[in-house]
């Protein structure tokens, strides 16, 4: 999939879609994995690009302790207000990730879970992180869409219902996947890869309508759907995705992701 030229602007409502849902769901699992290869430890300052509501940002604050230092930056102030209300004692910031708005070697880490698809110029936003961080710089992302089983049987049902916007906007999470591209992102913004590990983790839902709701209400894709094809992407869902669907009717997909860090 190719990265989309679509605005990913978040809505408050969206902001609160992402916290309740996709947070619990997939991305909290990730966050400590990203702090151990980065080697996140008491005193670190640390600073959380693109942290939406926060997730990377406060568990590294549970390990820096009081004589570290997190701060969270993202270009969304949706994402940003739910963070602040989750923590308010942590330092937010509204910035975007090709000119980040701190001082050269601000911090000894800079990390990154989950976003660098969506910067258009991933090697400047990685020269950025190098830019502000003194020691480490560290990103997670997911692998390319056909190493994921489940999400490429979804996306192609609502491909088929939604026509090729669904492909774009549902594509974009997948497009930092192939491990020669970012490697090259990281070389060509000066960085020297320490560490490069691939994982295999999981999207837990209580149901496959709720993951479908996720992944559909927490992207613009919910904007271009009317009742019908929402409903019809639901039904096809249920049926590719009954391989991964407990006797209880949860699913549990499997996502991998490769971390990579670099000094």
């Amino acid at each position: 999939m190719t990265n989309t030229s679509e605005n990913f602007g978040i809505s408050p409502a969206a902001a609160e879609v992402y916290e309740s849902r996709f947070v619990p769901a997939i991305f909290a699992q990730w966050a400590p994995r990203l702090l151990d290869q980065a080697a996140i430890t008491t005193g670190t300052r640390v600073l959380d690009v693109a942290c939406g509501t926060g997730i990377v940002a406060r568990v590294a604050a549970d390990r820096v302790g009081p004589s570290g230092r997190v701060v969270g930056v993202d270009a969304s102030e949706a994402m940003l207000a739910v963070a602040r209300r989750l923590r308010p004692d942590l330092e937010w910031h509204r910035g975007d990730a090709g000119a980040l708005p701190f001082a050269d070697g601000s911090f000894d880490a800079a990390l990154c879970q989950m976003a660098l698809m969506f910067f258009p110029d991933r090697a400047r936003a990685l020269r950025e992180m190098r830019r502000v961080a003194t020691e480490m710089v560290a990103v997670c992302v997911p692998a390319a869409l056909d190493e994921q089983p489940a999400y490429r049987d979804f996306v192609d049902v609502a491909v088929r219902h939604a026509g090729p916007p669904a492909a774009s906007l549902l594509g974009t999470y997948w497009s930092c996947g192939d491990r020669d591209e970012l490697r090259g992102w990281f070389r060509d913004a000066g960085l020297t890869v320490d560490r490069f590990t691939t994982h295999t983790g999981s999207a837990r839902f209580p149901s496959v309508d709720a993951m479908v709701a996720t992944e559909v209400e927490g992207s613009p894709l919910i904007e271009r759907l009317d009742a019908g094809t929402y409903e019809a992407i639901t039904s096809g869902a249920r049926t590719v995705l009954a391989r991964f669907t407990d006797p209880d009717g949860s699913v549990s997909a499997p996502l991998v992701a490769h971390i990579v860090t670099a000094r």
